[in-house]
């Protein structure tokens, strides 16, 4: 499970805001923005003159993503969002495969046992387009996913779906949603401001939670399957919640060297100590954030300077 860490040197005093979205337009290069490639990087490249991305999604080779981390860890409790715009070009298949662009949680998408085709695909909230949904029609999908399904317990899938095409040449957008608590992911795609599908059909699998923590354009190898298309991506928009930890900052109080920050409610805060940001030392237990100030405490400071950091982690 990946962690945020907010890191106070000495006794200065910090703070952090955060953006509350994370926007690309694709107007500048994205590797120099913080994108990456997992897998085959011939399958995304950056259009510098149309500005966008071009992308193949190609079931012969093994999962690839062109991806960046949110810098936060979403999860159940959170209220999220994603957008983008995608067009087709062109497309060719066969069986059931899909292409896909969302978010899904880093490790797990890179772990080898990670399969579309096998269901083993935990922390998935992406949406997905089936040229042939496996029973000769196609389906336009949002899909989330628990965080323990797996191959061998495949109950933990949500998706909202529509039988309808996506047809080259046009422009999409796409609108995934999801309300804090709910088990659930909601979905619009429209074409030049006009409706195309809500996604109306629903398969209610059982989610107890999710943690996502990576946005991808998605290409996922199936030897069971074909599917080769072209197309271009641009304009994401990830609406998040506010950051873990805001406001940070330390002091001495009575010989007491005191963390205090804007705490949120489902996440975990442990205060750490370093003498060289190398190795780090607890100094407080796991504490549960109260959505008001918290304040950790480092009841036996050193007498030198030190390096303070706040590990944020879910539950």
């Amino acid at each position: 499970m990946r962690a945020i860490f907010l890191a106070l040197w000495g006794l200065v005093a910090a703070s952090i805001c955060g953006a509350a979205t994370i926007q690309e337009d694709f107007s500048s290069d994205p590797l120099q923005n913080g994108w990456r490639v997992f897998g085959d990087t011939n399958l995304f490249q950056w259009d510098s003159t149309n500005q966008n991305l071009d992308v193949t999604w190609d079931s012969s080779q093994t999962n690839s993503y062109f991806y960046k981390p949110l810098g936060t860890i979403l999860a159940r409790p959170d209220d999220f969002s994603l957008s983008f715009d995608l067009q087709l070009n062109d497309i060719a298949w066969s069986g059931s495969t899909e292409l896909a662009v969302g978010l899904f949680h880093f490790s797990d998408a890179t772990n080898p046992a990670f399969s579309r085709p096998a269901a083993d695909t935990p922390n998935l909230f992406e949406f997905d387009y089936f040229p042939d949904n496996g029973v000769g029609q196609p389906a336009i999908v949002a899909t989330l996913t628990d965080t323990n399904v797996n191959s061998t317990h495949k109950k933990g899938f949500y998706f909202v779906y529509d039988n309808l095409p996506l047809n080259t040449g046009i422009i999409y957008h796409v609108v995934l949603t999801h309300a804090a608590g709910q088990p659930t992911i909601g979905g619009e795609v429209s074409v030049n401001g006009q409706l195309y599908t809500s996604l109306p059909d629903v398969f209610a699998g059982p989610i107890t939670n999710f943690l996502i923590d990576t946005i991808s354009v998605t290409s996922y190898g199936n030897s069971g399957g074909s599917l080769l298309a072209h197309g271009t991506v641009d304009n994401f928009v990830v609406t998040l919640p506010p950051p873990p930890i805001q406001n940070f900052s330390g002091a001495l109080t009575n010989a007491i060297w005191q963390a205090q920050f804007l705490s949120q409610s489902n996440w975990l805060y442990t205060l750490q100590r370093s003498a060289d940001l190398q190795t780090w030392s607890n100094l407080s237990t796991a504490t549960p954030g109260n959505a008001t100030n918290l304040v950790l405490p480092d009841s036996h400071p050193p007498a030198d300077k030190s390096f303070y950091r706040i590990l944020a982690s879910r539950p």
